[in-house]
C-alpha cells in the first residue's frame, strides 16, 4: 500500500503567511483575507497554534493565506516553542510574507528580533501596522521604518480598512501563476473526537511529520488544522479539529468557538473519522459526537486509538468486552467499519486513509433502478409489511434519486403505514444486497 505524499499549499497555489509576536490581530487579518471565521479570535494571547490555512481569491487570483501562531524564539515553554516551530515551517514554504505589528503599543523588542529573522530569509516582505482605527496609529505608523523591511502599511483587520490595497500589492509580489495553479477535487476527511483521544497524533502518524501539536494537555488543538496530501492517487485533505466537550463543559470563549470550528469541519468534509480511546469506556460524548457526524450526513470510520495499551495490558476478555462495547453504544451508526490502531506505535494505522477512501466510494454509490427494485420486491415477498386498522403497506415502486449519501426513494401507498421496525428491516435488506458499509442510507417513502 502507498504511504501519503503530503502536498504543499504552495504546490498548488502561492502561500501567503501571516506571521508576527502573539496577540498582533494575525487571527483577525486572516479571517479578513478569507472572508470566514476560520481562526479563533481573543484577546488572549497564544490562541493560535498550529497553522490554519483559507483561500483567497483576489484579482483573478487564489492564493493560500496561512495563520500562524504568536512567535517568541527565545520562550522557553515546549508548547510554544513548537508554535514558533509551526510558524517557521509556514514562513519557509510562503511565496510572500505578512509581518503584523501593533500600531496601537508601537515597537516591541520581539519585533524586532521576527523582523531579523525575516529579513535573513530573503522573502518578498509586507510590513502591516495593525488597529489602525485611530488616526494617530496612522500618523505614527513611520516609527516603524526602523524594522528594515521597507514602508510600514496601516490595516485595521478588524474593520478592513486598507486590506484590499494590501491584496493589491501581494499580487504584486507574487511569482507568476503556475500551469495548473488551480485546485483540483479533493476529498475531505474530518478526525473528531473527544480531547485528548489522540487525533493530533494519529494526524502525524498518518504524514509521517510533526504537522500538528501534540502536548499532554487536553485541548492543544483549537483551530481546525487542514493537511493536503496524495494517497492512493487521490488528493484528500485531512482535517484535525479541537476536541469536542460536553456543552456543560464548554465554558470558555475559546473553547465554544473551537467546538463550533470542529462542527463547521465536518459540514465541509465527505467523511468523518470518529476517533476513541481505548484506555476508557466509551461515553455519552463519544455518542454525540458520533451523532453528529450522522446528523451531516458523512462517510464515516470508527478509529479505536490506543489499542497498543489494550492488547498490552487488557485480557481478551477486556478486548473482546471493548468491541462488544463499541457495537452495542454505538450501534446507530453500526454501518461504519471499525480500525484498532495506535498511534504511538503505528498499530493498524496505513488502514485508516484505505478505509475512508472505501467509505467515500459507497457514500458515491448509484444502483441501478431494475436492481434496486428487484431486491425491495423480494425483501417485501420474504418478509410482508405488518397491516394497520385493516389497511397494509404497499411498495409500488423504488428509485435512487440522490448520492452522497444514497438516498433511495420508496413509492408506496401510504407513508402512514411505514412501521419504524419495517423500515429498518428494508435499509437492512438494501444494505445485505448492495454494501453501502460506511455511509448512511437515507430512505423517503413518498405517494
Amino acid at each position: 500500500m502507498s504511504k501519503p505524499q503530503p502536498i504543499s499549499e504552495a504546490g498548488q497555489k502561492p502561500v501567503v503567511a501571516i506571521l508576527g509576536r502573539p496577540n498582533v490581530g494575525k487571527s483577525a487579518l486572516f479571517n479578513r483575507l478569507t472572508g470566514r471565521r476560520h481562526s479563533i479570535v481573543a484577546d488572549t494571547p497564544g490562541v493560535t497554534r498550529d497553522r490554519i490555512y483559507g483561500d483567497c481569491i483576489w484579482g483573478g487570483r487564489t492564493m493560500a493565506v496561512v495563520d500562524t501562531g504568536g512567535m517568541d524564539p527565545e520562550d522557553p515553554d515546549l508548547l510554544r516553542q513548537h508554535v514558533f516551530a509551526q510558524a517557521r515551517v509556514a514562513l519557509e514554504e510562503a511565496a510572500v510574507l505578512l509581518f503584523v505589528v501593533d500600531g496601537q503599543a508601537g515597537i516591541h523588542p520581539l519585533d524586532l528580533e521576527l523582523s531579523d529573522l525575516l529579513r535573513r530569509s530573503q522573502k518578498p516582505t509586507m510590513l502591516l501596522v495593525n488597529k489602525a482605527e485611530s488616526p494617530r496609529v496612522e500618523a505614527d505608523r513611520f516609527e516603524f521604518y526602523q524594522l528594515g523591511l521597507g514602508e510600514p502599511h496601516p490595516i485595521s483587520a478588524l474593520h478592513g480598512t486598507f486590506s484590499g490595497d494590501v491584496l493589491d500589492l501581494v499580487l504584486q509580489l507574487l511569482p507568476p501563476r503556475k500551469v495548473g495553479e488551480e485546485v483540483e477535487h479533493e476529498l475531505a476527511v474530518a478526525l473528531v473526537g473527544r480531547p485528548n483521544v489522540g487525533k493530533s497524533s494519529l494526524l502525524n502518524r498518518l504524514l509521517g511529520e510533526e504537522r500538528a501539536l501534540v502536548h499532554h494537555e487536553a485541548g492543544t488543538t483549537r483551530d481546525v488544522v487542514d493537511t493536503l496530501f496524495e494517497f492512493e492517487g487521490k488528493r484528500i485533505r485531512l482535517v484535525d479539529t479541537a476536541g469536542l466537550r460536553r456543552r456543560s463543559k464548554v465554558d470558555e470563549d475559546i473553547e465554544y468557538y473551537s467546538s463550533l470550528r470542529s462542527l463547521q469541519a465536518l459540514q465541509r468534509s465527505q467523511v468523518g473519522l470518529l476517533v476513541l480511546d481505548s484506555s476508557e469506556p466509551i461515553s455519552s460524548q463519544d455518542q454525540r459526537i458520533a451523532g453528529e457526524i450522522q446528523k451531516a450526513n458523512l462517510a464515516s470510520v470508527i478509529v479505536v486509538n490506543k489499542w497498543d495499551i489494550m492488547l498490552r495490558q487488557g485480557s481478551q476478555k477486556a478486548q473482546d468486552k471493548y468491541v462488544q462495547s463499541v457495537a452495542s453504544e454505538l450501534d446507530f451508526i453500526a454501518y461504519s467499519p471499525v480500525i484498532y490502531v495506535s498511534a504511538k506505535s503505528g498499530l493498524e494505522t496505513n488502514d485508516i486513509l484505505a478505509s475512508a477512501l472505501d467509505v467515500h466510494e459507497q457514500w458515491q454509490r448509484r444502483v441501478d433502478t431494475s436492481t434496486l427494485n428487484l431486491v425491495v420486491r423480494e425483501a417485501v415477498a420474504l418478509k410482508p409489511p405488518p397491516s394497520y386498522k385493516g389497511q397494509q403497506l404497499k411498495v409500488l415502486y423504488v428509485s435512487q434519486p440522490k448520492t452522497c449519501p444514497p438516498t433511495v426513494v420508496l413509492k408506496v401507498n401510504s407513508p402512514k403505514l411505514v412501521h419504524f421496525s419495517y423500515r429498518r428491516y428494508l435499509e437492512n435488506q438494501l444494505r445485505a444486497a448492495f454494501g453501502f458499509v460506511g455511509t448512511p442510507l437515507i430512505l423517503r417513502f413518498e405517494v
